[in-house]
């Protein structure tokens, strides 16, 4: 079983942005602008793999702090930096987070929840599929932002925004259209 890592933050984190599977520069050169104007008033950012270049941490961190996870096509040496699990605790919410690979090519709604036994996340983050998801099952938000830069299966790539307001959360798909 993968492990995972825990981290904290404080209540104030209210407004989180969410992005996944940003492959760059494999396939695409860099951040699409609008991202930087969209999460201007996040105050916590997650990414959800498949970075591919760990600078888009350090162009992100300028916006808010970020917790990211590694994906299936991010080099080994940031796997050994970010590792594939996450569990971020915002007050006494809990958010797990991974790339969406893992015991499997798909995600598998049930074990991704398994995987972070013995804490139960309110939601769920992740990315690979390359397309939106905002989806409760069996009481959990299942939440992937999609592509900035390939999305699939939808028509414009996305990102997200996650909302805490006590112990709900609720996520919000935002398109971009960028042409």
């Amino acid at each position: 079983m993968v492990q995972f890592k825990t981290v904290q933050y404080g209540r104030e984190v209210e407004v989180i942005g969410v992005i996944a599977d940003t492959h760059i520069p494999t396939r695409g050169r860099t951040l699409p602008p609008a991202i930087f104007n969209l999460f201007k008033e996040v105050q916590l950012i997650l990414h959800a793999g498949d970075l591919v270049d760990e600078q888009i941490i350090d162009q992100l961190s300028t916006l808010a702090p970020v917790e990211a996870v590694a994906g299936n096509m991010d080099p080994i040496r940031l796997q050994s930096r970010l590792g594939r699990l996450k569990f971020i605790k915002i007050g006494d919410v809990g958010i797990g987070m991974l790339h969406g690979d893992l015991g499997g090519r798909n995600i598998n709604f049930d074990q991704a929840k398994e995987f972070f036994k013995p804490e139960e996340p309110q939601t769920i983050v992740f990315g690979h599929l390359h397309e939106p998801v905002n989806k409760v099952h069996n009481g959990t938000l299942y939440f992937n932002p999609g592509s900035l830069i390939e999305p699939r299966r939808s028509p414009l790539p996305s990102c997200g925004i996650l909302r805490i307001d006590g112990l709900q959360v609720s996520g919000e798909i935002i398109c971009l259209d960028y042409e």
